[in-house]
């Protein structure tokens, strides 16, 4: 194993898969934080969740970095986080340090090379191989933020235990949904939720095995 898998620290126990995302009340999460942060599809909205931001969003940022002892990231996601944090030296950003200092695992099959510090290169041959050998690792969290395409992947093959999805109150009616037509049935528990100020949702599903189903 690459000797940033070595680096994780935490307790005995296999490291939990964490996913963090960013949702429009119609499932969108296509660029949240900027104009150009994904045009593709010609998508327009850009930036959508920018005007949300307040302290109690802050705090959640927080609070979540503050358990990860590592990161599973697209390319997509990566590229625009080192193309920002690494110029971040602030050691009381928990977001910068965290970054900055813990391995990085992106999942491409394209990118040959990186310049960010503990960042490795994994799923050329099988990702879902890779993340699995990843999740056995010792540790708290290995966390993905963004890089939705990259979750429904993992999402599909069972390989994620937690989602934070912070729901915004806005419909934009296109763009790249998480949950899609012909994704796999699953279900999920309720284990926390939040509202901001600004009226984000902010809520916390374990995986919890298939749907059930019933009659009324």
């Amino acid at each position: 194993m690459h000797s940033a898998c070595r680096h994780i620290q935490g307790e005995a126990s296999a490291i939990k898969l964490t996913f963090t995302q960013f949702l429009t009340l119609d499932g969108v999460f296509q660029a949240p934080g900027g104009p150009d942060e994904d045009r593709s599809g010609g998508f327009e909205h850009g930036g959508w969740s920018v005007p949300y931001g307040d302290e109690d969003f802050g705090a959640f940022v927080e609070e979540v970095f503050a358990q990860a002892d590592g990161f599973l990231l697209g390319r997509g996601t990566y590229d625009i986080f080192a193309g920002y944090w690494p110029a971040v030296t602030d050691p009381g950003n928990v977001v910068a340090t965290k970054l900055n200092t813990l391995p990085k695992y992106v999942a491409s099959t394209k990118l040959t090379g990186a310049d960010w510090p503990h960042t490795r290169i994994i799923g050329r041959d099988d990702l879902a191989k890779d993340v699995t050998a990843l999740k056995e690792q010792p540790g708290r969290e290995l966390q993905m933020h963004g890089s939705g395409d990259l979750a429904r992947s993992l999402l599909a093959h069972d390989l994620i235990d937690t989602l934070h999805l912070l729901t915004f109150p806005v419909v934009l009616g296109t763009g790249k949904r998480l949950f899609t037509e012909g994704f796999p049935p699953a279900a999920f528990r309720l284990t926390r939720s939040r509202t901001t100020s600004k009226g984000v949702v902010i809520s916390t599903y374990e995986r919890a095995g298939r749907p059930e189903y019933g009659s009324y």
